[in-house]
Formats: C-alpha cells, sequence, structure tokens
C-alpha cells in the first residue's frame, strides 16, 4: 500500500511539473493606447510631399467666439503626443478650448530625416565641416514647406474645424526651432505666435544669421508692419543648441520693439537639448493662446 501510495504521489508530482512546465495560453496582444479627442490623417503638399497630421481639439460643445485658435507643432510624431495631452486635461483651465495639430511624417519614428529638407537652407558651398557629413541628405525645402503650412494644411484644417484665421502659432524645436525663426523672417504676419525652442542657430555656418539681418533691415525701415510675437527658449545644459546664442538673438530682436515686435526669452536652467520640448509645453500652450 506504501508503495502504491508513494508511486501516486510522484506521479501525481511528475504531472504538476509538466502542467507548469508548458507555456501558458496564447492570449490577444493589448491593443494601443489612443488618446482621447485626436484624429490622424496622412495628406500630400502640392509638391506630392507626404506628411502625418495629428489633431487634438475639443469634442462637442460650442467653439468659442471667432473660433478655436491653433497650435502647429513640428516634428508632430515626437512632441505632438505632449502637447495633446497637456491640451486634453487643461481644456477649461488655464489653456482654454483650442487645437493642436502636430505635422510629421508616416512611420513610428520621432524623427525623420526629411526634416532636414523642410527645415533648413540649402547647405552652403563647400559644406562646412560641421555639415559634411549630412551633405548626402536633401536640404533647402524650407520655403515650400512654409507654403504648404501655411496654404494647403491650413486650409485643410479650417474645412474640418472651426478655427479662428487670426489666432494661429507655430512651435519648433532644434532644426524645427530653426525654421520657426525662418518663419518669422520671411513671413512676419503669417502666425500670430512663434515658439523657437533651441534653435539650431549654428547650423550651416550659421546661416540663419542672413535671413536675421535681411528682417532686421526691414523692421528697422518700417516696411513690416504688424510681426508675430516670439517666444525663445533654451536649456542651459543644452550642448546641440547654444543657450548663449539664443540670448543673444533675443537682445538683438528687443532693439526692434519699438517697431512692434515683441520678444520673451525662456530660460531652463536644469534641461538638455532633449529634454527642453517636454519642459516647455505648458508655457508655450499659454504663449500661444493667450489673448492679446
Amino acid at each position: 500500500m506504501r508503495t502504491i501510495c508513494l508511486g501516486a504521489a510522484i506521479a501525481a508530482l511528475l504531472f504538476a511539473a509538466s502542467a507548469w512546465a508548458q507555456p501558458a495560453p496564447a492570449t490577444a496582444p493589448a491593443a494601443p493606447y489612443v488618446m482621447p479627442s485626436t484624429q490622424v490623417w496622412d495628406m500630400a503638399s502640392d509638391s506630392g510631399e507626404m506628411y502625418r497630421i495629428f489633431v487634438s481639439a475639443p469634442v462637442g460643445g460650442e467653439p468659442p467666439r471667432g473660433g478655436y485658435p491653433v497650435l502647429y507643432v513640428l516634428d508632430g510624431n515626437a512632441y505632438f503626443g505632449a502637447f495633446a495631452q497637456a491640451r486634453w486635461v487643461q481644456e477649461y483651465l488655464p489653456v482654454g478650448k483650442a487645437i493642436v495639430v502636430g505635422v510629421g511624417y508616416p512611420g513610428d519614428k520621432a524623427w525623420d530625416v526629411r526634416r532636414m529638407n523642410d527645415y533648413t537652407a540649402q547647405l552652403r558651398e563647400p559644406p562646412p565641416p560641421e555639415t559634411r557629413a549630412y551633405a548626402k541628405y536633401q536640404s533647402g525645402a524650407r520655403k515650400p514647406f512654409l507654403d504648404f503650412m501655411t496654404g494647403k494644411l491650413r486650409a485643410e484644417i479650417a474645412q474640418r474645424y472651426a478655427v479662428n484665421p487670426d489666432r494661429q502659432s507655430l512651435f519648433g524645436h532644434s532644426f524645427g526651432g530653426l525654421f520657426a525663426l525662418y518663419a518669422l523672417y520671411e513671413r512676419p504676419q503669417a502666425f500670430q505666435a512663434i515658439v523657437a525652442a533651441s534653435p539650431s542657430m549654428e547650423w550651416n555656418a550659421q546661416s540663419i544669421l542672413d535671413d536675421e539681418r535681411a528682417f532686421s533691415d526691414k523692421m528697422a525701415a518700417g516696411k513690416v508692419g504688424q510681426t508675430s510675437r516670439l517666444l525663445l527658449i533654451a536649456g542651459d545644459r543644452d550642448t546641440a543648441g547654444d543657450p548663449e546664442s539664443v540670448r543673444l538673438l533675443a537682445d538683438r530682436l528687443e532693439r526692434l520693439s519699438g517697431r512692434g515686435l515683441r520678444v520673451r526669452l525662456q530660460r531652463y536652467p536644469n534641461e538638455t537639448h532633449a529634454s527642453v520640448p517636454g519642459q516647455s509645453v505648458n508655457d508655450v500652450l499659454r504663449f500661444a493662446f493667450e489673448q492679446r
């Protein structure tokens, strides 16, 4: 009897061990998280370049008088989520009802090499030493991209949502910040407010300074009129975008305040190039959507 019982116990243990060793039944993969109050679609520019458009907008209710203000966020794949979440949870206070539009590229990567072409001027010839490794990529399409941003894309957003055409703002970081400065210099009235965060002003042997000088000369001569408000953002621990260059830019442009240019400088003592955008979200939303 003892032998029988011992054998039964051993068999039970072997069965339990065998069952434990079997893989767990397959379960359905978890569904990806979709942020509420958002939409995504792809659209082409007039030149056939494809962009991914992310939108965070209020759902239901009446739009504010005159329509919703709009903030366009460059590098939408990387930064739209942070701005959309902040807009969504602060829809009543302090941000208010507004729309955030992220402009990115098809795919799941945070950044696409196409941004160099869309956000920068043509590389100088011969390319400066620090840009030679990038000469194999396209550059110099910033004007067509600005045409898309202020033309076809803006018209599409206005068709889908009740927007205020006089309250359109732009945010860009790094190369995007460089493009934001270009947008100010090239079309000062295109946006009510512009935010240039950690702009890569050293890029291409500081070619953006040529645009700045031309803009400043027009402002000083009274040939610009009303212009965008500008928020410059820098992280003091940023080694990719020189915070001192941003501070000096703020000082230079502040001299044009008598001509109507309003410039604000926001510095983050503990932030690096990569952490500046996340730190800046609430400051950017308030700057973009504040009534003036």
